[in-house]
C-alpha cells in the first residue's frame, strides 16, 4: 500500500481540485490520470505513479492541494521513475537569429501543436506565449525566452512535436546566450510524479487574446474523450465548475444526438448551430447616421438564457380568452378596502388573482408544476407553488417568485406582490427572490396588446401570458323576440407556452380552458 501525493507543480499552491477521475476499487495503470486541478493561469491532471487498485480517496472535489497533499491510498506494483532530463537550450542560427526549440516538457513526446499564436513579422515580448501544445492529460503554452521579431514559423496546428523540435526563428532584440540557456517552461505542463529535488516547469501568465474566449473549457482528456467520439466541444454545454466540460457532459451530448435531443449553444455573433450560416456581418453606418449604445446589465445577462431556452425547449402556444366581468366587479370593489388600512395599505390588482386561479389550476393539472431531471427521462413533480411574476424595470425585465402562493389569500398575494415590485423597481432584489419558481407569469395587460407568445423561464415547464383585456360583445341568447341578443362582457386575452417533450396539446388546452373557468367564476380557485 503507497499513499500517491500531489507531484511538484511548480509556483502553484492551494490548486483548487475540479476533478476525480477515479474512485475506491478502480484498477488503474501507470500514467492515468487521477484528478484535474485548475489554477488561474493553468488545468492539469495528476497522473498515477504506478499500476495498482485505488484503496482510498484523500480528496475530493472543492479541495484546495498543494505539492505534498494527498490524493489517495494505492495498491502499487511499480514505483514512479526519475525526473525528465534538464531542458535544451534554444540554438542560434546566426548572430542575430535565435532558433527556439519545444523546451523540456517532462515525459510527453510526440505532443500535438493546437494552436500558434504569432506570425512572421509579429514583435514579442519575453515569455510571451508562442504555441500550445495538448497531450492526453494537460494543455500547454510554450513561452518565448526573450524579446524580438518573428522570422518564420518552424511548425504548423496539427504538427507532433518533442523537446528539442524547432519552433520558429526569432530576430534578437537583446536576447543573450545566457538568457537563451535559461528558456522558461510551458506554462501548464502536466506535473509528473518525480522526486522533490526534480525541477518543476515554470508557469507563464497567458497573453490575453481574442481566440482563448471561444475556446471550450475543457481538460486534455475530455478533449480526447471527445475526439474519439467525434463531439465538436464548442456544441457541448459544461456542468462542472466555471462552465467547464466533463466526461459526464460528453456523455449526455452523445446521448442526445442519438436520441435527436441534442441543441448547440451559441455565443451571440458566432457560428450557428444546425449548419446555417454564419451571422451576417453590417457596417450600419454607411447606410445613414447611427448610434451605438451598450445594453442594459439585465439584458445582457438574462439574453444568453433567453436564447438557450427559446432553441432547446420544444415551444407550443396555447392561446385562449377569459369571461372576467365579475371577477373584475368583485376586484374594485374589494380594492377600496385594501387601499383604505391604516395599517399597510396596498391596491387590489387581478395579477393576484391570476396567481391564486393558477395555483389552482396547477394543482388539478401538477405536471405544469414540474421540471425534466438533467437526462430528460424523468419527471418531477413538484408539491409546492411558487410563481414567478415578471416585473418590467428601468434596468430590464426582472422575475422574483412568490412562494407558496397556495397557503396565502388573495390579499397576501397582493400585498407581497407591491412589495417586491417596488424592490425589483428599486434594484434591491436579492438573489434568492429570483430563485425556485415552479410557474412564471408574464403579463403586458398594464401597457397594451392582444396576445404574444412568452419564453419558457427553464428548468420550469409552462408560462402564462397575460394581455390586456376589453369589451367585447358576447353572445347571450334570444330575446322574447326570438332575436339573437348580446352583452358587453370584460374578456382577459391568455396565452399558455409550454414545452411539448412535457406537455401534449390536448392537456394544454384543458389546463387553458381549466383556468378560464375559474377566472370566470373565482369562486373555484377556493374549492
Amino acid at each position: 500500500m503507497s499513499q500517491v501525493v500531489v507531484p511538484d507543480i511548480g509556483d502553484f499552491k492551494e490548486v483548487e481540485v475540479i476533478e476525480v477521475l477515479v474512485k475506491p476499487g478502480d484498477a488503474v495503470t501507470k500514467e492515468q490520470s487521477l484528478i484535474t486541478l485548475e489554477s488561474d493561469k493553468a488545468t492539469m491532471e495528476i497522473p498515477s505513479p504506478s499500476d495498482g487498485v485505488v484503496r482510498e480517496l484523500k480528496i475530493k472535489v472543492g479541495d484546495k492541494v498543494s505539492k505534498g497533499a494527498p490524493i489517495l491510498e494505492l495498491d502499487a506494483k511499480e514505483k514512479a521513475k526519475s525526473a525528465p532530463e534538464k531542458p535544451k537550450p534554444a540554438e542560434r542560427s546566426n548572430s542575430d537569429s535565435l532558433t527556439v526549440p519545444v523546451p523540456d516538457i517532462g515525459d510527453f513526446k510526440e505532443v500535438e501543436v493546437i494552436e500558434v499564436l504569432v506570425k512572421p513579422g509579429d514583435a514579442i515580448a519575453k515569455e510571451q506565449s508562442l504555441i500550445t501544445l495538448e497531450s492526453d492529460k494537460a494543455t500547454m503554452e510554450i513561452p518565448s525566452p526573450g524579446a524580438g521579431v518573428v522570422q518564420s514559423i518552424k511548425v504548423k496546428v496539427g504538427d507532433k512535436v518533442s523537446k528539442g523540435s524547432p519552433i520558429l526563428v526569432l530576430q534578437s532584440s537583446g536576447t543573450t546566450k545566457q538568457e537563451a540557456k535559461a528558456a522558461p517552461q510551458p506554462a501548464a505542463a502536466v506535473p509528473q510524479p518525480v522526486p522533490a529535488a526534480a525541477a518543476a516547469p515554470r508557469p507563464v501568465p497567458r497573453e490575453p487574446r481574442e481566440e482563448t474566449k471561444t475556446k471550450p473549457h475543457a481538460s486534455p482528456s475530455v478533449r480526447k474523450f471527445a475526439r474519439e467520439l467525434g463531439v465538436d466541444l464548442t456544441q457541448v454545454q459544461g456542468s462542472g465548475p466555471k462552465g467547464r466540460i466533463l466526461h459526464t457532459d460528453v456523455q449526455a451530448f452523445v446521448k442526445g444526438a442519438l436520441s435527436g435531443k441534442t441543441v448547440s449553444s451559441v455565443k451571440s455573433g458566432g457560428t450557428l448551430p444546425f449548419n446555417l450560416p454564419a451571422w451576417p456581418e453590417v457596417d450600419f453606418a454607411k447606410f445613414g447616421p447611427i448610434e451605438s449604445k451598450p445594453l442594459p446589465r439585465i439584458q445582457k445577462l438574462s439574453g444568453p438564457y433567453l436564447h438557450r431556452n427559446w432553441i432547446s425547449i420544444p415551444h407550443v402556444t396555447q392561446f385562449d380568452e377569459a369571461d372576467i366581468t365579475d371577477l373584475e366587479a368583485f376586484r374594485k370593489a374589494q380594492t377600496a378596502e385594501t387601499e383604505k388600512r391604516k395599517d399597510k395599505p396596498f391596491k387590489l390588482t387581478m395579477l393576484a388573482f391570476m396567481i391564486k386561479a393558477c395555483v389552482t389550476a396547477l394543482k388539478t393539472y401538477p405536471q405544469f408544476n414540474s421540471s425534466l431531471d438533467k437526462s430528460g427521462e424523468s419527471l418531477i413533480i413538484k408539491k409546492y407553488f411558487h410563481i414567478g411574476v415578471a416585473v418590467d424595470t428601468p434596468g430590464g425585465l426582472v422575475v422574483p417568485v412568490v412562494r407558496d402562493a397556495d397557503r396565502k389569500g388573495v390579499f397576501d398575494v397582493a400585498s407581497e406582490l407591491a412589495e417586491i415590485s417596488k424592490l425589483a423597481r428599486d434594484g434591491r432584489l436579492k438573489p434568492g427572490d429570483m430563485q425556485g419558481g415552479t410557474f412564471s407569469i408574464s403579463s403586458l395587460g398594464g401597457i397594451g396588446g392582444s396576445f404574444f407568445t412568452p419564453i419558457i423561464n427553464a428548468p420550469e415547464v409552462a408560462i402564462l401570458g397575460v394581455s390586456r383585456s376589453s369589451l367585447k360583445p358576447v353572445y347571450s341568447g334570444k330575446n322574447e323576440k326570438g332575436e339573437d341578443q348580446f352583452k358587453a362582457r370584460l374578456i382577459l386575452p391568455i396565452a399558455l407556452s409550454y414545452d411539448h417533450r412535457v406537455v401534449d396539446g390536448a392537456t394544454a388546452a384543458r389546463f387553458t380552458t381549466f383556468l378560464v373557468s375559474v377566472l370566470s367564476d373565482i369562486r373555484k380557485s377556493i374549492l
